[in-house]
């Protein structure tokens, strides 16, 4: 590292062979935000020049807004910039949400990418399944074979338009049947509240996947998850000084030492504390408080 190149924030980790910081910066709220296009696009360069060099979008966040706000702020791509996208649904004509799973659909997704992104190749591709809630569950020609899948995708990989192939919202059946495919990393929901995905962090840590949780604060979809209303989160940030969100999230990076977070947000300030969750301790009772709330 240079004495102009930032520390990555929360250390680093592998993914699709290559090292990125382990605090990374989801796009999707950018599509949500009500910040103007002018915050927006600094947000994205704060976390760039904050040592972020991993980036998840998808061009179905905001029918191409995050793509599109990626690449005017980012473009000319740095060296180390990992960016990666989501395929498995679109927008419809009237810009909701659907699913895409068949494999010519697959496809055109990933060119949507690639062309709104302004690049010949994705650093990583995650296939969205929608098999399980919460989301969209697949139905009539939407249920698809992993495999089917797979295939297409490993196809795209050796034809050099994706670098890795990822998978996102999954089961421990399904990635232990897709890792022969070279699966680089694995989108589930989990926080400190909601374990549930336990079984599919195991599989990661067995054969070094990369794990990136997914609603690490609640959501919508899951009544009850408020982690930053949890007394014991709370607790635990009043005592060391920090957010609850931090310490949430600092109980991530605990977790597993494998684990890329991608919070997202459009605010600066919040992105700086997420961006200072790296240098949050959390003391080995601290942890174990934590370790004892999941379900």
């Amino acid at each position: 590292m240079t004495a102009l190149e930032p520390a990555a924030p929360g250390g680093t980790a592998d993914l699709a062979g290559r090292p990125v910081a382990r605090i990374g910066y989801g796009a999707m709220q950018l599509e949500r935000s009500t910040a103007s296009h002018a915050d927006r696009l600094a947000v994205l360069r704060q976390a760039v020049d904050g040592g972020v060099n991993h980036i998840d979008t998808a061009q179905f966040y905001g029918a191409g807004v995050c793509n599109g706000l990626i690449r005017e702020a980012l473009a000319p791509y740095p060296d180390t910039l990992v960016i990666v996208t989501k395929v498995g649904a679109d927008n419809d004509q009237d810009g909701s949400l659907v699913l895409r799973q068949r494999p010519e659909e697959l496809r055109a997704q990933v060119e949507a990418n690639l062309s709104a992104l302004g690049v010949d190749r994705l650093d990583v591709v995650n296939l969205r399944r929608g098999d399980a809630p919460p989301g969209l569950i697949a139905e009539g020609d939407q249920i698809v074979d992993i495999d089917s899948q797979l295939a297409e995708l490993s196809a795209l990989r050796d034809a050099g338009k994706i670098g890795g192939i990822g998978l996102s919202h999954v089961s421990a059946d399904q990635l232990r049947h897709a890792l022969p495919a070279g699966i680089v990393c694995v989108q589930n929901g989990y926080s400190v509240l909601d374990r549930s995905g336990e079984p599919v962090l195991e599989l990661c840590r067995e054969h070094g996947v990369a794990w990136v949780p997914f609603f690490p604060l609640g959501s919508a979809f899951q009544l009850g998850w408020d982690v930053t209303g949890n007394p014991v989160v709370t607790g635990i940030a009043a005592d060391l000084g920090v957010t609850a969100a931090q310490v949430a999230l600092a109980w991530l990076l605990a977790h597993h030492e494998g684990t890329l977070l991608i919070p997202g947000t459009a605010s600066s300030a919040h992105l700086a504390e997420n961006l200072a969750v790296g240098d949050v301790r959390l003391p080995a009772d601290a942890i174990a408080a934590l370790d004892r709330i999941g379900g």
